[in-house]
């Protein structure tokens, strides 16, 4: 049944959607992120440095999430809907708190691109990911680790009578606690949300934040930002200072000029207004406005391109071509910001239709058609007005919840312990509790460390210096593997080879323990340059740990890499023939032939047809394989996924 508070329901919305899976349970400890980028002519030092500043290795502690088919089925999702007489707003709280739907009544349209079969792709930090509506980024440079993951969500009443939809977690990347509160008021033709970092730690923290809001793609969709210039990106060159109407021969501001994939962050003076809209036909098009924190502005195109094409319809089935608007804490996404230790970092942003005239927003007349845009959105919602709002936003983020909808996860309160008992700082929990009912088997072996007692390993992944004081004072093999993985995820590869040998010293250790330690051993000699030995403790892993498809996955996928694919053949004869990553495994198999001397078997394989659905984005891998195996004949649309 429908939970009903003035113009805020609680409901569920039909999608057909793969289910998610199960987690891959390999710590990710290897150094794989594609991170810094190198920055062209033009680029001031002070971005440069803030590009090169807080880059990790990878998303450890998290676990990836694989474990996803393109097999779609229908099912009700939880959603909340915030309506008035303007608009119709609806969010998914339990995929990463996203405002899925954003319905303008007076023009009918949606503002944002939505469908109602999205598909999970390998598009973010822990892979699962889906296109459509506005989402929150937090961590790293990349689409958030908590994309596709469940956030503690409640409904707050305020004193002045607003009625919040209150979404929280404790990012792990960062070791910070954010929360996002979304209300519509009355009357409102636009809808707010006020974001709150917090720091607790005693150390500056890098922060990385954007919002990204997946926009509906016409013939004569523009997008206009108060610039002039931009940090132009096209995903293969450097970053370089670009401008956006006039870029390698077209004007990039119209979605459909740009014949690949580009990124556009416009270099908005800091003494004007920050703010992007999209203006289609009619001028009808999302705006976004921020108060003045949130500093940056994007433009995000996949380009006309086969690829991009190809990569909207693998997304978005039969929904459409899209781009995105965005909005960001740094200039560009290739920056972190320092936070401050203890440091609360608070925002306010609104999303409307920003109705603009379609003949000025259209015209060729650049400036003339900014003039008009800020226009517009000053009188639909003037800045001064949006400033004003941030104190009371910070003030009710600390209202507690009037009633709970969903938990998050459980880390938020094993952080909580860990900071008690080594009287570390932490947040006041007022606004964002976290909750006992929250942990589950990921987090109680951590807890129950805490607290003194012997660990017998766990599924989740912890990271910090006070957790291996913990881990070094316990005898078994699995606090010894976690210790080992610990400095491993961190690039201690001597400390962290040293500990998988003990590991493996130990007889009576768990089949799956001895597994994951050879497994870990082998990557950091791969990482030393030892490929042959790395190779073969791979192999011992797959054998000590047969029922594992990621450990078999990952050996087959580096064998080849490291120039063995007979033992990759070999391996992959043994690939399961059904599961979420046997599209992956057929693929490998077809490259394995191809690199041992039998290309017409790869050709076959391919040509029977191959799906991957954990495929990376911009990774052409198929289309290389094939021109490489079928040399004489053109490669099929299906596997054509370069951006460029």
């Amino acid at each position: 049944m429908a939970i009903t508070a003035s113009n805020l329901t609680v409901t569920t919305i039909p999608l057909t959607m793969a289910e998610l899976g199960p987690l891959n349970p390999l710590p990710v400890v290897a150094a794989e992120l594609d991170q810094p980028y190198t920055v062209g002519e033009g680029v001031p030092e002070e971005l440069q440095a803030s590009a090169r500043y807080g880059v990790v290795p990878n998303v450890y502690p998290y676990l990836m999430q694989d474990g996803y088919s393109r097999d779609a089925a229908p099912r009700e999702v939880p959603a909340v809907v915030l309506e008035n007489s303007k608009l119709k707003v609806t969010v998914i709280p339990s995929l990463g708190g996203r405002i899925w739907e954003l319905f303008d009544k007076a023009t009918g349209k949606q503002l944002l691109h939505t469908h109602d079969a999205p598909q999970l792709a390998n598009i973010a930090l822990r892979k699962a990911w889906f296109a459509g509506g506005l989402e929150w980024n937090i961590g790293t440079r990349g689409h958030s680790p908590t994309s596709c993951d469940p956030l503690h969500t409640a409904i707050v009443h305020t004193a002045d009578g607003k009625h919040i939809l209150r979404m929280w977690e404790f990012e792990r990347l960062r070791e910070v606690v954010f929360q996002v509160d979304v209300w519509l008021p009355a009357d409102s033709a636009v809808v707010f949300a006020a974001v709150r970092i917090r720091n607790p730690n005693d150390h500056d923290v890098p922060m990385y934040w954007w919002s990204n809001a997946a926009i509906p793609e016409t013939d004569r969709t523009r997008v206009i930002a108060p610039a002039d210039e931009a940090y132009g990106s096209d995903y293969t060159t450097d970053i370089t200072r670009v401008r956006p109407t006039a870029h390698e021969g077209y004007d990039g501001t119209w979605l459909v000029n740009s014949p690949h994939a580009a990124d556009f962050f416009f270099d908005i003076d800091p003494s004007e207004r920050r703010w992007v809209v999209a203006a289609d036909d009619d001028g009808d098009g999302l705006a976004m406005l921020s108060t003045g924190l949130l500093r940056g502005k994007k433009l995000f195109v996949w380009g006309q391109g086969q690829g991009g094409k190809r990569w909207q319809e693998w997304l978005s089935p039969g929904a459409g071509p899209y781009a995105e608007i965005q909005a960001g804490l740094a200039q560009t996404q290739f920056e972190h910001l320092i936070m401050p230790a203890r440091a609360e970092w608070a925002w306010v942003e609104a999303y409307g239709n920003g109705h603009l005239d379609p003949e000025t927003s259209h015209g060729a007349d650049w400036d003339a058609a900014v003039a008009h845009a800020g226009e517009r959105l000053e009188g639909l919602l003037p800045h001064g007005e949006l400033e004003a709002m941030l104190p009371a936003a910070i003030t009710d983020a600390d209202v507690p919840p009037s009633k709970m909808l969903l938990h998050g996860s459980g880390w938020g309160v094993v952080e909580r312990a860990r900071r008690l008992k080594t009287g570390r700082t932490w947040i006041d929990e007022s606004g964002t509790p976290f909750v006992a009912e929250s942990v589950t088997g990921e987090q109680e072996p951590w807890l129950t460390l805490l607290q003194g007692k012997r660990f017998e390993g766990a599924p989740g992944f912890v990271a910090g210096e006070d957790w291996e004081e913990l881990l070094a004072g316990q005898d078994s093999p699995e606090a010894q593997f976690h210790l080992a993985t610990m400095k491993h995820a961190r690039q201690d590869l001597e400390g962290a080879k040293k500990g998988y040998r003990e590991v493996l010293a130990v007889a009576d250790a768990r089949p799956e323990t001895t597994a994951w330690a050879h497994r870990g051993l082998g990557l950091t000699l791969l990482a030393e340059g030892q490929n042959t030995d790395g190779l073969a403790e791979l192999r011992q892993g797959v054998a000590a740990g047969s029922s594992s498809v990621a450990l078999l996955t990952e050996a087959v996928t580096l064998s080849i890499r490291h120039g063995d694919p007979a033992s990759a053949l070999e391996l992959a004869e043994s690939a399961p023939r059904e599961g979420a990553g046997v599209g992956r495994l057929t693929f490998l198999k077809a490259l394995a032939l191809a690199r041992t001397g039998n290309p017409g078997e790869a050709a076959s394989i391919l040509r029977e047809g191959v799906e991957i659905p954990d495929l990376r984005e911009g990774e052409d891998a198929i289309a290389d394989l094939w021109e490489e195996v079928c040399p004489d004949e053109p490669v099929p649309a299906a596997y054509q996924f370069g951006m460029h």
